[in-house]
């Protein structure tokens, strides 16, 4: 197992094709990419989010110094580079006066990260990288796991109209959904694509395949379905990408590995040649 591990961090740090591939996923999944950086700079010194406990936020260079005080370990390039594009994105979008954590947020951020982490060479240091990434953010990574489990388990068992018609129900859940719909009504939400994954993942669960269910929604959480329906094109698209990257990725570490084990033999037999060449030889007399 060691020696897969090995492989496949090589490997991944030099792939530069599927390096390419992951990168682009980041950034369509960026919200809306140096565009958002450029726009937000001059409103950002001072700036705090709903949840913040400090006056002035912290730099994204404190958030990312953050994430690597937290995982020390190398993250192979390929899913680095990703992460460091999220990560700078999410802080952006944490510190905005509008940005307010809610589940359908944390459901849409799990979803992501676990679809880009899959493959990862490690299930254990693939969580361990998800908490350091939230902690980093200064937020709490169970929250998001948890609130996405809820989310999940309560979408399995509604249909497509209960999922629609949650504004008439109580419940925790519909609590949740009925406040983001005040707060967007009030102009007090910042929507997100990882909202808009969220949303996907609840009309996936419940399946609402019907394009119908999806404005009904729109229209009951007071959401702009024109963005919703423009982001999820791209996470569609971008799915498709991930499938095409990550078998890239198997195809590129089964080669280093078969490699490493073909020069792994020809060193061994090698060492065998040289040992028996070093052996004392007796001649009879």
């Amino acid at each position: 197992m060691a020696a897969v591990t090995s492989v496949s961090f090589s490997a991944i740090s030099q792939s530069s094709s599927d390096r390419r591939a992951f990168c682009t996923v980041a950034r369509n999944l960026g919200f809306e990419g140096s565009r958002f950086r450029s726009s937000f700079s001059c409103h950002y010194v001072g700036v705090r989010s709903s949840n913040s406990t400090s006056h002035v936020p912290p730099t994204v260079a404190d958030t990312k110094l953050n994430f690597l005080k937290a995982y020390k370990r190398p993250i192979p390039s390929i899913y680095n580079t990703v992460l460091q594009e999220l990560i700078v994105q999410q802080h952006l979008m944490k510190y905005k006066k509008t940005f307010r954590y809610d589940p359908v947020f944390g459901l849409g951020f799990v979803t992501v990260f676990d679809q880009l982490m899959e493959g990862y060479p490690s299930d254990e240091d693939r969580e361990a990288i998800f908490q350091a990434y939230i902690k980093a953010l200064e937020e709490d990574p169970e929250q998001y796991r948890i609130d996405a489990k809820k989310l999940e388990e309560w979408a399995r068992a509604q249909t497509p109209s209960s999922l629609v018609d949650f504004s008439s129900r109580e419940g925790e859940i519909e609590g949740t959904l009925k406040d983001i719909a005040e707060r967007v009504a009030s102009g007090n939400f910042s929507y997100s694509r990882f909202f808009a994954v969220g949303l996907f993942r609840l009309l996936e669960l419940s399946n609402a395949s019907e394009p119908t269910v999806l404005e009904k929604l729109c229209s009951a959480l007071n959401i702009n379905k024109r963005s919703v329906d423009r982001d999820l094109d791209v996470y569609r698209g971008l799915l498709s990408k991930l499938v095409q990257a990550r078998e890239l990725l198997k195809e590129y570490v089964d080669r280093e590995k078969k490699k490493q084990e073909e020069r792994a033999e020809s060193q061994k037999a090698s060492e065998t040649v040289t040992k028996c060449l070093g052996e004392p030889q007796f001649v009879g007399q």
